[in-house]
């Protein structure tokens, strides 16, 4: 069920209905009730996937009121690897199995040996990686001794099914969501009106952004060995707004949806595209992510308070891990070891926190100087996102070699109308993001109906409906 279908319309003014004037006076009736909900929304895509969250769930609650009831090392370990092997033995099982058998078999081949591929059929459960995540940082957290376990399943099962962000983040700690499920909720006009704002403008980025973009980059890497420099580098940077519109456009329907119900999730995007180097690109992109790999992977490594050799190790890991987290393929490890290259100079020379705070408004002279940092810092995310893309790592390489050919012209844009038409939207979409990049989203404060007409408006006119686009990370 997506986000942005007619058949989610409707799930979600159902719920919202019943939510309110029915389930909201008692807590649990309220999260049986968002339980059973979130099954049904999971569920809609194949039922048989239930069966591995309800896995997850049962054995991390569980594992997590055992943790706290013993005091026993020896037990607290053994409990706490259970944990680890059902849940990443479950995620590597269903997510990597595949990758890698043809892996090993790939490798034998190069040294001339031919060994049969038992690879198997397996369909890949949407939003597994996110709700594996969510599940194992309450397991850490209670076994650091950080975060008492609760003692209702029906509040646990709900926060790791909680529908607006089962399948796509963000990624929520249990510090932060599961007290929510505790709390009595009265229905606050303000919070669900500034969810309703993140739902449209959302919805915006992904089916008018995104879904655009889409068209064309299909297009473009299917036939990037026919086409010019210029198309390939519109192929690229294509790719980078419909990932931006459709993840972050994602990001802000979760948590605008999660508002209409009284919960607060955490930001997941902060501009990122504004960012003036590659460090603070990485503190504003997928952020629940991203710290979830600070907390529970960097730092637990010695993190940048080690020896230089330890601190490099450190970092080409989280983004190696992080490349392989996306996706059973080359082309993620590939993508993640180029983030950790363009991130190595700003550790090296302790200045990748140099970028912490966001930019405001610029007088000519700054802007001279932060434009091109925010343009060289794109251009090399926007050339990491070919990896990404591609199919696979030689079909990456012979993209970027078609595109530094220097073979000038304009021939994409020239046969394809709307590839212009394409280019007007993006511009003063940036726009907009840019002037209101102090803010969550840009349709609250001043003019708010207007503006809300206008995303509308824009929605209908230039919004895909007829066969609506799944998003990319519900692959992940």
């Amino acid at each position: 069920m997506l986000f942005n279908s007619f058949a989610f319309l409707l799930f979600l003014i159902i719920v919202f209905l019943l939510y309110w004037s029915v389930f909201s006076k008692k807590n649990t009736y309220r999260n049986l009730f968002l339980l059973i909900v979130s099954y049904v929304f999971y569920g809609w895509w194949d039922y048989r996937f239930l069966g591995l969250i309800l896995l997850s769930t049962v054995v991390d609650y569980f594992i997590g009121r055992q943790l706290e009831r013993t005091g026993i090392k020896k037990k607290r370990k053994l409990l706490f690897i259970l944990s680890l092997s059902v849940n990443l033995g479950t995620l590597a099982f269903f997510k990597y199995y595949n990758f890698f058998i043809e892996s090993w078999v790939d490798a034998w081949s190069i040294l001339g040996y031919h060994i049969e591929s038992y690879t198997l059929h397996i369909i890949l459960p949407v939003g597994i990686s996110f709700y594996t995540f969510q599940t194992l940082s309450y397991t850490i957290d209670i076994y650091r001794k950080q975060l008492k376990p609760t003692n209702s399943f029906i509040d646990f099962a709900a926060f790791v099914s909680f529908f607006p962000q089962l399948v796509a983040g963000p990624i929520e700690r249990a510090s932060h969501l599961l007290p929510q499920f505790e709390k009595k909720f009265k229905f606050d006009f303000k919070l669900a009106k500034s969810g309703l704002h993140l739902i449209i403008w959302g919805l915006l980025k992904k089916v008018v952004i995104a879904d655009s973009c889409a068209i064309y980059v299909n297009e473009i890497f299917k036939n990037y060995d026919t086409l010019n420099t210029v198309s390939l580098i519109l192929g690229s940077v294509y790719f980078a707004f419909q990932i931006y519109g459709d993840f972050s456009g994602y990001s802000d329907m979760a948590i605008g949806i999660a508002r209409l119900f009284g919960f607060n999730l955490k930001r997941n995007f902060n501009y990122p595209y504004f960012s003036r180097d590659i460090a603070e690109f990485w503190r504003n992109w997928h952020i629940s992510l991203t710290t979830w790999f600070r907390d529970y992977l960097y730092i637990p490594m010695g993190g940048s308070r080690v020896s230089t050799i330890k601190k490099v190790r450190n970092t080409f890991v989280v983004f190696l891990v992080s490349g392989f987290w996306h996706g059973a393929n080359w082309t993620f490890i590939v993508w993640g070891f180029l983030n950790a290259l363009y991130f190595l100079p700003l550790l090296l020379a302790k200045k990748n926190r140099i970028n912490i705070s966001t930019i405001k408004m610029l007088g000519i002279k700054q802007t001279l100087s932060v434009v091109p940092r925010i343009l060289i810092t794109f251009f090399l995310t926007c050339f990491a996102w070919i990896f990404f893309r591609a199919d696979s790592v030689e079909v990456a390489f012979k993209y970027i070699s078609n595109m530094v050919n220097f073979n000038f012209g304009i021939e994409f844009l020239g046969h394809e109308r709307y590839s212009v038409e394409l280019l007007l939207l993006l511009v003063p979409f940036v726009l907009v993001e840019w002037f209101n990049k102090l803010y969550e989203e840009p349709i609250s404060r001043n003019y708010e109906f207007i503006k809300l007409s206008l995303c509308i408006l824009v929605i209908f006119m230039f919004g895909s409906y007829s066969n609506p686009q799944d998003f990319i990370y519900f692959q992940f």
